[in-house]
C-alpha cells in the first residue's frame, strides 16, 4: 500500500473531529448535581486536561500499562504531534511537532533533566503519569518552541499492592529478559515507595552504506556493509519518600540511579572502485567491537511548607551527576578502505539546580505564582587514541550556569472566561576550555506569555483555547565549544569534520495556538488545534569546504524560519456513535505541518527533520465472555526530503509501525500480556546528497529492522 493511500484512509479521524466544532453551539446536557459517580484514572486525567487553562494533554497510569511498552518512548509516538527519531522498534529522541529533539523541553518532576540524560532510563513501571505542553508556560519554563513534556515519577498511594513484572521479549533471534518490582509503605509520620527494575537487552544490527562522489579524479563508489549484535545490561530503581511534618508541611526525596554495561561486536566489509576500476586493497575486511559503561545517579528533594489557609510556599533541590566511558577497537585488512581504530574516551556531567516557588489563592478562582531557578552544569571529556590533528584537541571542559526569574496569574474572570498570564526572564552563560583555548557565551531572553480559555456556558462541554507566546532554543553546550572533531573515515562533503561555534545565539520564536475541544459525556474527546511560530536567528549546520581540502561542518545562525500545523484528535468509544456497537476504544489522531526557512530557496526548504504529517490509528477491545482485551495501533510518518542549503539535502524514508497486543486476566491480581511491535518491519533509509565545489556526493544508508515480540507475567502481590 503506497503512503498517499494510507494517508487517504487516515483521514477517517476527520469527521469526528468536524463533528466536534459543528455542534459547538449546542447547549451542552445540564448536569445532575446530585448524582455520584465513581471516575476512573482515565476519568481524572480527562478532567485535568480539561481544567488547565494551559493547553495540556495528561497521560496517567491506564494509558501507560495499556499496550506493555517497555520504554516511554513508544508510549509518547502514540500521542497527537509526537514523534520519535530513528528506526522504527529502536527508541530514539522525543520531539513534538516533527522538529528535532532540542525544540522539545523535557522535565522530570517538573524540573529540567540535565544536559545528556537518556528519557529511556526511565521504564513505564517508574512513571505514575505524563504532562504534554504544547505551548510554554512561565512556571514550566520557555525553552520549549515546540512544547514540553512532564514526566512524573511514581506516587505511591494507600492500599496500594505491591506490583511485580516478569517477562522477555525477541528480536532477530535474540532474547531479552526483564523484571521489575514496585512496593509501598505506609506509617503515620512518612510513606514511600520504590520500583526496581533489571535488564538484558540483545538485538542485531544490519547496516549497508553507499556512496558515490564525482570530483577531479573521477568517479568514486563505496560500499560498505556492518552487521553487529548489541548487548546490553541494565539495572534502574527510583523511590520516593515523603514525609509528613507539621500540619501543611511535606518533605519529599525522590532518588534514581540506573547503570547499564554494553558490548557491541561487529564485522564490516567495504569495496570501492575509481572509474569503474577496484582500488588497491578492495575488498577490504574489519572485525571491531565496542564497550559501554554507564552510569547516572540522581536526588530531586522537595520542601511544601503552608504559610497561611491561602498561600504556601515550595523549595526543590536536584543534585545529579552521569559518567560514561567508550572503549572502540577495530582492525583492517586496508585501513585506507576501514580505519585502524583504538579509542578510549569518557565523559562526566555533574549538576546542581535549586528553585523556589510561592504560591497564593486570593479567592474568586484567582491563583499567583512566582519563583526563581538557579542550575549549575560543569561537564569534562578526554579522549585517547582518536584521530586529531593536535593530541588532546579532543578533551575538553565547560560549564554552564543558569538562572530564571518568574511570575504567572491564573484567573478565572467569568463563568465562561480563565485567563493565564505569565512573564518569565531566563539567563545563561557557558565557559568552555579547549586545547584552542577559553571560549565564553552569554545569552538572555524575556518570555511573555498569554492563555486563555472560553466555554459557552459554564457547564459546556465544548471549549475554546488561545495561546500567545514567545519561547526560545539554546544552543548545547558541545556546539558552543571552538573545537574540532575529526571523522574516523575518508572525510568528505556528506562526511565532514564537525566544529562548535562560540559566537552562537539563541533561536527566538513567537508563537499562537488555537484549539477547539468536545469533552464527550460518557469519555472522550474530540479537538483540533493549529499552531503557528516564527523563529529568529535558527540554527543550522553548515558545510564547507577548507583550503587545505577537507570537509567542515559547524552550526551558524542562518535566517528565519516558520512553522504551522493542525493537529485533529479523536477518543471516544464507538457505541457513543453507533446504536448497539462493541464497546471498542478508538484512539485516533491526525497532524499536518508546514514550515519554510526564508534563506533557502525550495522546494523541501523546511526545518530539519519535519515530516509533512503524523498519523496514528488506534483500537482497544475488552471481549465480554472471556477476560480477554484486544488492542493495537499504527503508527505513520511519510518520508521527506530537507533542503539544507543551495548545496546540500538531505532524505528520510517513511516509517509504518504496526503494534497489537492481548492481556488475558487469569484473576483479579494476575495476567498475561502479549505484544507484537513493528509487526511489519522494514527497512529505514536515510540519505544525503552535495552539489557544490566542483564535487557530486551521494551517500545512502539502510537500517534493517526486526519484529519485536514480548510476553510478561503481571502479578499484583
Amino acid at each position: 500500500m503506497n503512503s498517499s493511500h494510507l494517508a487517504r484512509r487516515l483521514v477517517v479521524t476527520l469527521p469526528f473531529v468536524c463533528h466536534a466544532v459543528a455542534v459547538m453551539a449546542q447547549t451542552a446536557p445540564t448536569v445532575d448535581m446530585g448524582r455520584v459517580e465513581v471516575t476512573s484514572g482515565r476519568d481524572n486525567d480527562m478532567q485535568q486536561r480539561r481544567e488547565s487553562t494551559a493547553s495540556k494533554i495528561v497521560i496517567g497510569r491506564e494509558e501507560i500499562e495499556r499496550q506493555g511498552d517497555s520504554n516511554l518512548g513508544e508510549i509518547l509516538k502514540r500521542m497527537p504531534g509526537i514523534t520519535l527519531g530513528g528506526a522504527p522498534g529502536r527508541g530514539g529522541g522525543i520531539r513534538m511537532r516533527g522538529l528535532s529533539q532540542g525544540y522539545t523541553q523535557i522535565l522530570l518532576d517538573g524540573q529540567r533533566v540535565p544536559p545528556g540524560f537518556n528519557v529511556e532510563s526511565l521504564t513505564p513501571e517508574m512513571v505514575e503519569r505524563v504532562e504534554i505542553y504544547r505551548a510554554p508556560t512561565a512556571e514550566t519554563g520557555a525553552q520549549a518552541i515546540a512544547g514540553t513534556i512532564n514526566i512524573i515519577t511514581r506516587e505511591g498511594r494507600k492500599g496500594m499492592p505491591t506490583e511485580l513484572k516478569v517477562g522477555s521479549s525477541f528480536q532477530g533471534g535474540y532474547a531479552s529478559p526483564s523484571a521489575s518490582l514496585v512496593k509501598y509503605h505506609d506509617a503515620e509520620k512518612w510513606t514511600a515507595n520504590y520500583t526496581l527494575s533489571v535488564n538484558r537487552y540483545a538485538a542485531p544490527d544490519h547496516s549497508e552504506n553507499d556512496l558515490t562522489r564525482v570530483d577531479n579524479l573521477g568517479t568514486t563508489v563505496r560500499h560498505r556493509v556492518s552487521d553487529s549484535h548489541y548487548g546490553r545490561e541494565g539495572m534502574n530503581a527510583t523511590a520516593r519518600l515523603q514525609l509528613k511534618g507539621d500540619p501543611g508541611e511535606t518533605l519529599t526525596l525522590m532518588p534514581f540511579i540506573a547503570l547499564s554495561q554494553g558490548r557491541t561486536p561487529g564485522l564490516m566489509q567495504a569495496t570501492e572502485t575509481l572509474n569503474d576500476v577496484a582500488v588497491a586493497g578492495s575488498p577490504a575486511t574489519a572485525n571491531n567491537e565496542n564497550k559501554n559503561h554507564f552510569v547516572v545517579a540522581r536526588l530531586n528533594g522537595q520542601w511544601r511548607r503552608k504559610l497561611s489557609a491561602d498561600s504556601n510556599m515550595e523549595w526543590k533541590f536536584n543534585v545529579g551527576g552521569w559518567n560514561s566511558h567508550n572503549e572502540f577497537q577495530q582492525s583492517s585488512s586496508n585501513p585506507l578502505l576501514i580505519p585502524r581504530v583504538a579509542e578510549n574516551s569518557h565523559v562526566q556531567d555533574r549538576s546542581v539546580n535549586l528553585s523556589g516557588k510561592y504560591t497564593n489563592v486570593m479567592g474568586g478562582g484567582h491563583q499567583w505564582v512566582s519563583g526563581a531557578e538557579a542550575e549549575s552544569v560543569r561537564r569534562t571529556q578526554s579522549v585517547v587514541g582518536a584521530y586529531q590533528a593536535v593530541p588532546g584537541s579532543a578533551d575538553y571542559s565547560a560549564s554552564s550556569m543558569r538562572y530564571a526569574m518568574y511570575s504567572q496569574d491564573e484567573w478565572q474572570l467569568t463563568p465562561k472566561w480563565s485567563s493565564h498570564v505569565g512573564a518569565r526572564y531566563e539567563g545563561l552563560t557557558t565557559e568552555g576550555n579547549t586545547s584552542s583555548g577559553v571560549v565564553t557565551n552569554n545569552n538572555s531572553v524575556f518570555t511573555p506569555l498569554l492563555h486563555a480559555m472560553w466555554r459557552p456556558n459554564p457547564d459546556s462541554r465544548d471549549q475554546v483555547r488561545m495561546s500567545l507566546t514567545r519561547s526560545f532554543k539554546t544552543p548545547t553546550m558541545p556546539t558552543l565549544l571552538a573545537r574540532r572533531t575529526y571523522t574516523r573515515d575518508d572525510n568528505s562533503a556528506t562526511n565532514p569534520d564537525v566544529s562548535g561555534n562560540p559566537n552562537l545565539k539563541p533561536e527566538v520564536a513567537t508563537g499562537v495556538d488555537v484549539a477547539v475541544e468536545r469533552y464527550l459525556p460518557q469519555g472522550g474527546v474530540l479537538s483540533a488545534s493549529a499552531f503557528h511560530r516564527r523563529v529568529q536567528n535558527l540554527i543550522r549546520n553548515v558545510t564547507t569546504q577548507e583550503s587545505g581540502g577537507r570537509w567542515l561542518s559547524s552550526p551558524q545562525n542562518i535566517s528565519e524560519a516558520v512553522t504551522e500545523g493542525i493537529e485533529l484528535e479523536a477518543k471516544f468509544r464507538l457505541d457513543q456513535w453507533i446504536d448497539d456497537a462493541p464497546h471498542i476504544d478508538l484512539r485516533n489522531n491526525l497532524s499536518f505541518y508546514r514550515s519554510r526557512v526564508l534563506s533557502i530557496m525550495g522546494p523541501d526548504n523546511r526545518l530539519d527533520q519535519q515530516p509533512s504529517m503524523t498519523a496514528n490509528l488506534g483500537a482497544d477491545y475488552r471481549l465480554k465472555a472471556v477476560p480477554l482485551t484486544l488492542g493495537g495501533n499504527v503508527n505513520y510518518n511519510p518520508g521527506y526530503t530537507t533542503r539544507l542549503s543551495a548545496e546540500q539535502l538531505t532524505t528520510i524514508s517513511q516509517k509504518r509501525v504496526m503494534d497489537l497486543y492481548g492481556l488475558w486476566r487469569v484473576d483479579s491480581s494476575t495476567a498475561w500480556r502479549l505484544t507484537l511491535s513493528n509487526l511489519d518491519p522494514r527497512n529505514y533509509n536515510t540519505g544525503s546528497v552535495y552539489r557544490g565545489n566542483s564535487v557530486a556526493e551521494n551517500s545512502l544508508t539502510q537500517n534493517r529492522t526486526w519484529t519485536n515480540v514480548q510476553i510478561l507475567l503481571e502479578k499484583k502481590l
